[in-house]
């Protein structure tokens, strides 16, 4: 009888591994290992990670979990970059998953989502047009969305909360999971999108990044 081929596990790009506060999604304020991985395809206007885009070093799956091991901390956030445009990020989450761990990944929506583990919670990023790269989502990725998961908004103007306004009730999206409005740090005045979101009576999570506040906006590893 032949045995069974083994899979061998892809080494993946990492730019940084770190133990910080989660400063956005419904998790913020909790302690989190982040496992930022090398590369994305977009090019939004307001990016704050572009020293992610290239380098990095390399990583099997392996060390990447002894790394996390070594924090003791239970959630776990897999970003990027776009974490996704690894195919090895695949078997990564899956791993984490299977040794427990409670696991966010933070992604773009330009790539199909389907294949992550299911297990995993999804922060999708939905492009709004002051970003510059709404032409580049996979809209089907909303359709997967469930009460696990989270549809988060990066708001540049008041066109950007109009537009997303329109895309929450279009998808229906705050019965089907929670919905982040994040306003682009520095650029869009606070106390007018908790008005506008008052004012609509929005059913939405108004949030900060609460790191940038902790720490320098422009700090890293943390």
């Amino acid at each position: 009888m032949t045995a069974p081929l083994q899979t061998q596990e892809q080494p993946l790009r990492v730019t940084e591994i770190f133990h910080s506060i989660q400063g956005e999604s419904t998790y913020a304020g909790q302690p989190c290992v982040f496992v930022r991985l090398t590369g994305c395809p977009l090019r939004c206007t307001w990016c704050d990670t572009e020293y992610s885009f290239y380098g990095g070093t390399t990583f099997s799956i392996d060390e990447i979990l002894s790394t996390i091991r070594a924090y003791g901390c239970q959630l776990v956030e897999v970003t990027g970059g776009e974490p996704l445009a690894q195919p090895a990020a695949l078997p990564l989450i899956a791993r984490l998953c299977d040794a427990g761990y409670t696991v966010l990944i933070e992604t773009s929506g330009a790539i199909d989502v389907q294949p992550v583990d299911r297990r995993a919670k999804l922060i999708l990023d939905v492009k709004c047009p002051g970003s510059g790269m709404t032409d580049r989502m996979h809209w089907p990725n909303l359709d997967y969305l469930t009460a696990k998961d989270e549809a988060k908004f990066v708001l540049a103007s008041r066109e950007d909360y109009e537009w997303a306004r329109g895309m929450v009730a279009q998808y229906r999206l705050a019965d089907r999971c929670p919905v982040l409005f994040s306003p682009v740090f520095g650029s869009l005045d606070l106390r007018a999108l908790a008005e506008w979101i008052l004012a609509d009576r929005l059913s939405v999570r108004f949030q900060l990044q609460m790191h940038k506040y902790i720490w320098a906006p422009d700090m890293r590893g943390v």
